[in-house]
């Protein structure tokens, strides 16, 4: 059984988008992507720097067209189940066809947008855990007044909050954990973005939603959805609410998921795959060129 799953923020690069257009169908519809959504989305993808690209209006939108060209490369029809982490979950939503691509960068681009406005209303930012026992490293993240805001498997926690509780955690870590620091502007999936919900739920409310012909694992609790409504919503409530991608692996599998392919900009969710659930083979599909080698790997696993 294959699962087709989508990175989220933090795994932009500079150029990344690049080599998904070398071919005329593929620039024309990143190009179309851009007129609808108001964005240059092959400048960001192949010229702008690391800067530009971590500004949170400009990443999430970028990260979404590059796994959604990854997918029209890949060109796998019938996966058995789609996931993403974070913003991710818009480019499963528009995988199993709950809501158009156009529609998905459509909320995309607004999310990014919201989410960069809520984050310049109160300093605040993420900074991943990694090892420690859970539970102690839970307890130090909630002494300081932090929240779990992903809480991803295999040894890693992201912290999210006040930027003075984030820098103690640093300094006093957890037994057996360290802290780092994460490139982003703001604590998301926490009530730091409250304000970015409305605009989402007023944006997703008029748009056309269809039933999805392939399941969607939540990161609300890692349940499998296939109402189109339902996974709207949870994906705008997300923003507020911390990612269980523990639980998405964990639904993983409970499916009898045997192989997962990780999109463009891959590398990021395999990696805590093989820490978490190592009976499922992974494949990060990082560039054009791991194009036939994902097929062949999709093969042996559909």
């Amino acid at each position: 059984m294959l699962a087709i799953i989508a990175p989220g923020q933090g795994s932009q690069t500079p150029g990344m988008i690049a080599g998904w257009i070398e071919d005329s169908s593929s620039r024309q519809l990143l190009a179309s992507w851009s007129q609808a959504i108001d964005l240059d989305l092959e400048k960001l993808g192949t010229i702008a720097d690391a800067d530009e690209i971590k500004d949170t209006a400009n990443a999430q939108p970028l990260i979404v067209a590059t796994s959604l060209l990854a997918a029209h490369a890949l060109d796998i029809k019938n996966p058995t189940v789609v996931s993403g982490h974070s913003v991710g979950e818009l480019t499963a939503a528009a995988l199993c066809a709950a809501v158009s691509e156009i529609d998905a960068l459509r909320i995309v681009r607004t999310r990014g947008v919201e989410m960069a406005k809520a984050a310049a209303q109160s300093p605040s930012g993420m900074s991943a855990v990694l090892g420690g026992q859970r539970l102690d490293v839970l307890s130090a993240i909630n002494s300081l007044g932090l929240i779990a805001a992903n809480d991803n498997g295999g040894g890693q926690i992201v912290a999210a909050g006040d930027l003075s509780a984030l820098a103690e955690l640093s300094e006093n870590p957890p037994a057996g954990a360290r802290v780092r620091a994460l490139a982003v502007a703001g604590a998301f999936h926490t009530p730091f973005m409250n304000s970015a919900v409305a605009p989402l739920q007023s944006l997703t409310e008029a748009m056309t939603v269809n039933e999805a012909h392939i399941p969607f694992i939540s990161n609300r609790d890692g349940g499998a959805v296939t109402n189109g409504s339902q996974i709207l919503l949870q994906i705008v409530n997300q923003i507020s609410n911390p990612v269980r991608w523990d639980l998405c692996m964990d639904t993983l599998l409970s499916m009898g998921v045997t192989g997962v392919i990780e999109l463009a900009p891959a590398g990021t969710l395999i990696g805590l795959i093989k820490r978490a659930a190592s009976q499922i083979e992974g494949f990060a599909l990082k560039t054009h060129n791991d194009i036939k080698a994902a097929r062949e790997f999709a093969e042996r696993h559909a």
